[in-house]
């Protein structure tokens, strides 16, 4: 780790929580952030003005009638977004209305799967000099083998493609507000803060932590969206799919090219036999290339028209307090 300094103020925290149709687990969890909060407080590890403050995807049920309830206590807030925008958009949308509001913030989900205690740590972590901080799990023994297969391999085929994450780290953080002044700058559409915030640099470390199972309700993140997000996280943040695709065309290539000498050679030597199956097996082979190389040049593709577009990446449709008060 490189050295850092020692800080002497006491920072403003904002506990950043996205929500998404959360109504049955929002009743649960609500008090143990908010104990969290008010505990941290108490011991001077944060600034008496500090918030939870939550951020509602466009539910669909009655999380934002939970979350405006909640706000009648003075250390939560709340806003919601015009419409449903995705994980990602929603914790940037928190991010961005606390960077100004607050010294630092913790994104966390609202399941409470994330061990709360983990938030001590990081907050010291913070007054030890660091600018992020993240939380990474320290096992996953709780999974079952095909969430334990598929998300390490997701974080390992991440760092084979080039995309810069933590290993077995989601979006449990400590960002301070300078870094999130200048992710403010990084503009694409396409969010992956797994990898944008890497790529903003500063001095970083993480804190461990065994993660719980959910509270209650069920999970906005089956098999299908968790491979549409690592989808999304490489071809967001890394190229390496194009230039893997040239190799793979050169590589298809330079075989054509031998089997048409060896084909030229055999006919050349009276050993040519007509069939139909290795002409399908290649032509099937070539195609199946084709295709899938069409398909990611097709996702960069899309992605380009979505960041030519320019369109806001969230809008905030409401808020349980006034900006004015907290500045």
């Amino acid at each position: 780790m490189e050295h850092v300094e020692m800080r002497n103020t006491i920072p403003a925290l904002a506990i950043v929580i996205p929500c998404f149709n959360e109504e049955e687990v929002l009743p649960v969890t609500a008090p143990l952030f908010l104990g969290k909060l008010k505990s941290l407080i108490a011991r001077n590890k944060i600034a008496p003005e500090s918030c939870v403050l939550y951020v509602d995807d466009g539910s669909r049920d009655r999380t934002w009638q939970i979350i405006r309830r909640l706000a009648k206590d003075a250390h939560i807030i709340g806003i919601r977004q015009s419409r449903n925008r995705g994980h990602q958009n929603t914790v940037l949308a928190g991010l961005m209305e606390a960077k100004d509001l607050f010294d630092i913030t913790i994104s966390i989900d609202c399941d409470g799967q994330d061990d709360l205690d983990a938030m001590d740590q990081m907050v010291d972590a913070y007054l030890h000099g660091y600018e992020v901080v993240y939380g990474v799990r320290s096992s996953r023994d709780e999974d079952n083998f095909c969430k334990r297969f598929t998300a390490e391999a997701f974080y390992r085929l991440m760092k084979l493609l080039g995309a810069e994450v933590v290993f077995n780290h989601a979006d449990y953080r400590l960002i301070s507000g300078r870094v999130l002044r200048e992710l403010a700058e990084f503009k694409e559409v396409n969010i992956f803060l797994r990898g944008l915030v890497p790529l903003a640099g500063f001095e970083s470390t993480s804190v461990y932590y065994k993660r719980h199972r959910r509270a209650a309700g069920k999970s906005h993140y089956p098999l299908g969206k968790m491979l549409g997000l690592a989808f999304d996280g490489i071809t967001s943040l890394s190229a390496r799919p194009i230039h893997t695709i040239t190799s793979m065309g050169l590589m298809v290539s330079a075989l054509s090219f031998v089997m048409i000498v060896w084909i030229v050679v055999c006919f050349c030597m009276g050993r040519t036999v007509q069939g139909w199956a290795s002409t399908c097996v290649i032509a099937s082979f070539i195609g199946g290339i084709q295709l899938l190389c069409t398909g990611v040049i097709g996702e960069y593709v899309g992605k380009i028209y979505l960041e030519t577009k320019a369109r806001p990446r969230y809008i905030i449709s409401e808020r349980t307090f006034e900006r004015e008060d907290l500045l």
